[in-house]
């Protein structure tokens, strides 16, 4: 969406009545240029009523970003946390790996309505939906190398799902190695991308993205079960708190990872395992699969996988609950 969308959905954010002489005003434009920001809303997938007399309203209020708000309600954190919002990106990652690269300050958080080229892990797409998902990223410098970093997405799953359960999904868990789930799908994803010396000093763009309201056109462009936190809280939800309780979690779990590695944190991850001792296949990146019975995670992250030859370790590979038979 354009600029003028973007102010006029902001208006209309609320999910009360406006007329089109109201927004005009507030807005400093014509009736005309809000004519066209209502059908671009409309365009983008909300359901916008117009009543004659009373003007227009969302069929439902949305909770926008407000880099304000999310600062106020960050607490203490806003002392090592600061967080940027934009309407549009092609990549809330790509920009801060940009900004990394030219010597961006460690603890910067950038968030983004829409992300129009959003990625996933292995090339994957990341499907948002405007203010139906909330998606952001987190820079963070470490003085550690890139080779002793093993486990931090497994890390920030942990953070994930203590904010996320603390938001109203109490049954979240952790799927290895980057996926918060619930039982109706996933719930959210992680991608992190590295810089820097092997030995170090290295800094990680961490990219989460948390599905907060359903949104079937996400659902109908994904090739796996979605569930929300709107549904599994049973509520409404606020994205600005939602942003700002995901960023203090990871702020506290970013430090312990950084003076004590991913072994401080191992027992809590393994706490939240979705498929902890259950029969999994592991699709390897080759092609190849091994069934056999998930058996938790090593210090470095590693997942630890039971088998009529013993238990081997993955670095690498998607977890599937299609096991067919497995002998351990």
């Amino acid at each position: 969406m354009n600029t003028m969308a973007f102010q006029t959905l902001r208006a209309l954010a609320d999910g009360a009545f406006h007329s089109g002489e109201d927004i005009a005003r507030m807005l400093g434009v014509t009736r005309s240029a809000v004519w066209y920001g209502i059908r671009d809303i409309s365009g983008a997938g909300f359901i916008i009523e117009k009543v004659r007399g009373r003007g227009y309203r969302l069929s439902q209020p949305v909770s926008l970003l407000d880099a304000a708000q999310v600062r106020l309600a960050l607490g203490a954190a806003a002392q090592t946390v600061d967080v940027e919002i934009c309407d549009t990106l092609d990549s809330t990652n790509t920009r801060l790996m940009q900004l990394a690269a030219q010597g961006a300050r460690g603890g910067l958080a950038l968030a983004a309505e829409v992300q129009t080229a959003g990625r996933g892990r292995r090339g994957r797409v990341w499907h948002s939906g405007l203010g139906h998902t909330l998606t952001f990223s987190l820079l963070w410098h470490f003085a550690q190398g890139a080779r002793e970093l093993g486990g931090l997405s497994l890390a920030v799953g942990v953070a994930l799902a203590r904010a996320l359960r603390a938001a109203g999904a109490q049954h979240a868990q952790l799927k290895w190695p980057n996926d918060v789930v619930l039982p109706a799908g996933k719930l959210a994803g992680i991608l992190i991308e590295m810089q820097g010396d092997v030995l170090g000093p290295s800094t990680a763009v961490i990219g989460v993205g948390v599905n907060v309201r359903a949104d079937m056109r996400v659902r109908a462009a994904v090739d796996q079960p979605v569930a929300d936190l709107e549904s599994a809280a049973g509520a409404a939800i606020d994205r600005n708190a939602l942003l700002a309780g995901l960023l203090r979690e990871l702020a506290a779990v970013i430090g312990v990872f950084s003076e004590d590695g991913f072994p401080a944190l191992r027992a809590e991850w393994q706490s939240l395992h979705a498929q902890q001792d259950q029969p999994v296949q592991l699709l390897l990146p080759d092609g190849k699969t091994i069934d056999g019975i998930a058996r938790g995670v090593a210090e470095d992250g590693a997942l630890l996988l039971e088998s009529a030859n013993g238990i081997s370790r993955h670095h690498s590979g998607e977890v599937s609950l299609r096991a067919a038979a497995v002998a351990a």
